[in-house]
């Protein structure tokens, strides 16, 4: 009698176990489905739904920089400087070789005519930049513009 109730919660444990793994891993599918979907509404300027996705998924990956720049993306497209930034910060935060973030974020500085700032997030983007290095001379002349002036 104690071997068949030892049989029996043996396989309701081995269930349990199976349907845990089974819940785990459509988790684990589901986190990189709202990134995968996000990006392709965004792709399709869907914005609030990709907005809304990206958020969702940072909920479940909180370290996923990716959607933080997606994120920034939209907030320069809503014209909303301080979310942007806040979010290119992040980016870096949690990938500091980001060259896309740290463009974006030296052209809000470039706007703002935040001479320093720029002159120091460019020596990082020197440090960094692989793909977008041609965009160093835009940076040059924009900063041309800003530079202090002597007045000796």
């Amino acid at each position: 009698m104690r071997l068949k109730k030892k049989n029996k919660i043996m396989k309701i444990v081995f269930k349990l176990i199976i349907l845990i793994s089974f819940f785990f891993s459509l988790a684990v599918y589901s986190k990189e489905n709202f990134f995968d979907e996000a990006k392709k509404r965004f792709d399709l300027n869907k914005i609030e739904e990709s907005k809304f996705l990206f958020q969702r998924n940072i909920v479940y990956n909180p370290k996923d920089a990716k959607s933080y720049l997606y994120l920034a993306k939209i907030y320069n497209l809503e014209e909303n400087e301080k979310e942007e930034e806040k979010n290119l910060n992040t980016t870096l935060l949690l990938e500091a070789k980001n060259e896309e973030a740290m463009l974006m974020l030296i052209n809000i500085h470039l706007k703002r005519s935040n001479y320093s700032k720029v002159k120091d997030l460019k020596k990082d983007f020197l440090l960094i930049c692989e793909k977008l290095c041609e965009k160093i001379v835009s940076i040059d002349e924009r900063l041309k513009n800003i530079e202090p002036k002597n007045e000796s």
